[in-house]
Parts: structure tokens; sequence; C-alpha cells
């Protein structure tokens, strides 16, 4: 019995010391893509089979920390430029903060 119980110790730290690595690369991969442009994260992600990295890596929490960005409250948003709904012109957001007056923001939808 004795036998039995140190090979099976034996094999799980054989599969263990092989598994750990691969999911840690596995992880630190798709957090290296998580933080490349929408267009190539999405390219590799086309690429991984069915619910894969959902299932196997802490995906949600990699994404979290992978798109959170640089900013803090308080601080001054980014430049940007948008184009008009009614695709007549764009406008900057530092052009209109240049004018002294408030800016805000609103992202939602309105349907």
């Amino acid at each position: 019995m004795n036998m039995r119980y140190q090979s099976a110790r034996k094999w799980t730290i054989i599969t263990l010391s092989v598994i750990v690595p691969l999911w840690l690369i596995g992880c630190a991969a798709i957090y290296h893509e998580m933080r490349q442009p929408p267009e190539q994260f999405g390219h590799v992600m086309a690429r991984i089979p069915g619910p894969v990295a959902f299932l196997v890596f802490p995906f949600e929490t990699m994404w979290t920390e992978a798109r959170r960005g640089t900013l803090h409250i308080g601080d001054a948003a980014p430049d940007f430029t948008l184009t008009k709904v009614d695709k007549t012109g764009q406008v900057q957001l530092s052009s209109l903060t240049a004018q002294g007056r408030p800016v805000v923001l609103v992202f939602g939808s309105y349907t």
C-alpha cells in the first residue's frame, strides 16, 4: 500500500510540474495579447477553440487588469476626435476644453 501511495504521489508531482508551468505560460500569453490593440487580440482569440480561454484561465481578472489603463480619478481625459452623428464633421475634445467651459462625457446607449 505504501508503494502505491509513493507511486501516485510521484505521478501527481510530475503531472503538476508539467500542467502548472503550461497554465502559467498560457496566462502570460493571453494577458500579453489582451494588452495589444483590439484587432490583434480579436485575431488571436478567434483561433482559440470554444470557451477554452474562459474556462481554463482567469479571463475576467486578466481582462480587467490588462485594460485598466493609467488614468486615475481626477486626471484629465486624453484627447480624442469623434465624428458627429450627422457625419458633417468631427469634434475634438481639446477644442471643447480650450473654450474654458466644462465638458461632460457620457458613455452609454440611448436606445
